[in-house]
């Protein structure tokens, strides 16, 4: 592994993690008997932090019950493993979010519900999935504190929030009397690096907020079979209605692509190996990046920790083989980001609304 090692909540960890949503929120999801050894195979290479969400999946199949089903499998990997929740959606499994009190003491309280009889009893960090618009966060800061002073949650984590919210999070949380936020998490990939540019990911640095970074892989885009035309997807996959998959963008899209490809044929890697090495590797390498006011500074970069989805034994193993790039390598790819920028919003309009919240 490389020489730099993250922490969370005061823990060593991987420096890749493992996320789950493609095991229970998707048109045809494997059964739960065919997941729960891939989940075992991402621990025992050493995929330790689990991304999991109360609306992966609708509400009498989510990451929670599957998640219950694998600690009742193999109750001595519960300290094993650093368990990410997200939640603050609405009842019925919609991820819209509601940060009201009562709603937030409803999903944490679901949720640790279905951990109560397995050796799982806590949730490491949870995380509303976005910003409410009407509400903000500062109340369901103040209901998830009580969790963690009771035990119940280890820490609070951020999702899907821009580096005003981040700020003001974490002064908060201070003010709670918690040490801080646990984390944020964030897409970042080769076809998604906003946070370089937006001023995110320099907030978490100057905060010093461990990252995780979802979708390292685009949604699969960034792989040895490229998404050439939006009829490649199947039927129902969320991915025909975003706009970076459509037709009219998937050529732009993939010069990006296939520019990495190109470095994995030389390196003897696999695409997705170099994509998520990548992002990999932005954790505590010095790097120029963006303000919210649009200005350039360099930064040491906080902990990055990718956590790539796979629902195949054989595409855990590939996704979290342990490659890992040099600075000039890194610096490469750089130079391909800014040289094929991808076209296309990260969801549709209506998902935009509540991004970066």
């Amino acid at each position: 592994m490389s020489q730099y090692q993250p922490t969370i909540l005061d823990r060593n960890t991987g420096p890749l993690g493992y996320g789950l949503m493609g095991l229970t929120w998707r048109p045809q999801p494997p059964s739960f008997e065919d997941s729960i050894p891939v989940m075992k195979r991402a621990l025992e290479l050493g995929a330790d932090n689990w991304n999991g969400g109360e609306f992966y999946g609708p509400p009498d199949r989510n990451s929670m019950h599957l998640l219950k089903e694998y600690f009742t499998q193999y109750p001595d990997d519960a300290d094993k493993v650093i368990l990410c929740i997200k939640g603050g959606g609405l009842p019925d499994g919609t991820p819209m979010p509601d940060s009201s009190p009562e709603n937030i003491h409803r999903s944490v309280d679901t949720c640790l519900d279905h951990l109560k009889d397995t050796s799982k009893k806590t949730i490491d960090i949870f995380e509303c999935a976005r910003v409410d618009p009407k509400r903000g966060n500062e109340q369901a800061l103040e209901v998830l504190a009580e969790y963690v002073k009771a035990g119940k949650l280890g820490g609070i984590g951020l999702s899907e929030v821009s580096a005003k919210t981040i700020r003001a999070s974490q002064k908060k949380v201070k003010e709670l009397g918690l040490p801080g936020v646990t984390s944020v998490e964030i897409e970042l990939s080769l076809w998604t690096p906003d946070v370089l540019y937006n001023g995110i990911l320099a907030a978490c640095a100057e905060e010093n907020i461990p990252v995780f970074a979802y979708s390292p892989l685009a949604r699969g885009a960034l792989s040895d079979n490229p998404i050439r035309k939006t009829s490649d997807l199947p039927e129902g996959d969320m991915r025909r209605h975003l706009p970076k998959y459509q037709d009219d963008v998937l050529a732009v899209n993939n010069q990006i692509t296939d520019a990495a490809s190109e470095i994995a044929k030389n390196h003897g890697s696999t695409t997705a190996q170099i994509a998520i090495a990548w992002v990999r590797g932005q954790s505590g390498r010095t790097r120029i990046v963006g303000s919210e006011d649009g200005s350039k500074k360099e930064m040491k970069m906080p902990t990055v920790i990718p956590i790539p989805g796979a629902s195949s034994i054989k595409r855990v193993e590939e996704n979290l083989k342990d490659v890992v790039l040099s600075e000039e390598e890194l610096k490469k790819l750089d130079e391909l980001v800014e040289k094929f920028p991808t076209k296309g919003d990260r969801y549709h309009e209506g998902g935009m609304k509540v991004v970066n919240g």
